[in-house]
């Protein structure tokens, strides 16, 4: 899917294909080359159209925006075995995507899934991380130890477990053209965020060949990352975005994320779901803008 018309913009943006840590992603681009560079990574679902409200916002305000289908996303490659979606190789394609731009480092921006990649790379590249930006998602030992002690948490994670299984979870997701994925979106959003128009383009991406089965394993390899590094500080200036009306996640994760942060921000939006830059575009962007050194 190439920019167009469904992306509201003031800005010119660029569809482009970089090699970077042995795999080809997509990029959008936006903004001046010589603005300060800013990375946007999605979750689950989504794709880079899922920063939509954000990428003319940022642009406007002078960055350098680099917004990738992370690997086994949407245009992006899809390589083979569960091993080539652990945490260390989608770090690692960050880092390369910074060095692809010709830069050393990056402002960083994740939610979801693409928080979780954030947060590692902060750890794994910290000289590679000017400041990070995390919506709903929480730090990594934080949400190990909500799985380990909280049952609620634990409930409301049960999905992560279903997608270990074998093959059945990709039948479930992609039967009745992926009625299951929209519902993914439709039922933890606020009503009428996801629509009819703004679907198309969600079934579009994933009707890829072999999106549905790279999806999922990225939620398989988690049990391939390893213990986690010993130092899991995170240094950087970090603003934390939490929507508390979030079904998958407890409203208490980020507070406990934010003790991890020695330099960190936490902006809860009341009313907002696990799609908070989505539901409430002008606060996060506000607080992105101010948080990476601009009025927006």
């Amino acid at each position: 899917m190439a920019p167009d018309a469904s992306l509201p913009s003031s800005v010119p943006l660029t569809s482009e294909y970089r090699e970077v840590n042995g795999v080809t992603l997509h990029v959008i681009t936006a903004g001046p080359e010589d603005g300060p560079l800013v990375v946007l990574l999605h979750g689950f679902p989504d794709f880079w159209y899922g920063w939509r409200e954000q990428i003319p916002a940022l642009a406007d305000a002078g960055f350098r925006v680099l917004v990738p289908d992370q690997r086994g996303y949407n245009l992006s490659d899809k390589p083979s075995g569960v091993r080539a979606y652990r945490i260390s190789k989608l770090a690692g394609d960050v880092a390369a995507l910074i060095r692809s731009e010709g830069r050393d480092s990056a402002h960083l921006v994740g939610h979801d899934w693409g928080g979780g990649v954030a947060w590692d790379c902060a750890t794994r590249y910290p000289e590679m991380v000017d400041r990070l930006c995390i919506l709903n998602a929480p730090h990594p030992r934080v949400f190990a130890t909500a799985l380990a002690t909280n049952p609620r948490q634990l409930l409301r994670s049960w999905y992560i477990f279903y997608f270990f299984l074998p093959l059945l979870p990709e039948w479930t997701l992609g039967r009745n053209r992926q009625a299951t994925l929209e519902l993914v979106l439709t039922d933890s959003s606020r009503p009428g965020i996801f629509h009819e128009g703004v679907m198309r383009y969600y079934h579009e991406a994933w009707s890829r060949d072999g999106a549905l089965r790279s999806m999922i394993h990225w939620y398989r390899a988690m049990p391939l990352a390893g213990p986690l590094p010993p130092k899991t500080r995170i240094r950087v200036p970090t603003l934390i975005c939490w929507g508390q009306d979030d079904g998958a996640l407890r409203p208490e994760l980020a507070a406990k994320s934010l003790e991890y942060c020695e330099n960190g921000t936490l902006k809860r939006f009341e009313r907002a779901s696990h799609w908070v830059h989505v539901e409430e575009p002008t606060g996060v962007n506000e607080a992105l803008c101010a948080h990476l050194g601009v009025e927006s």
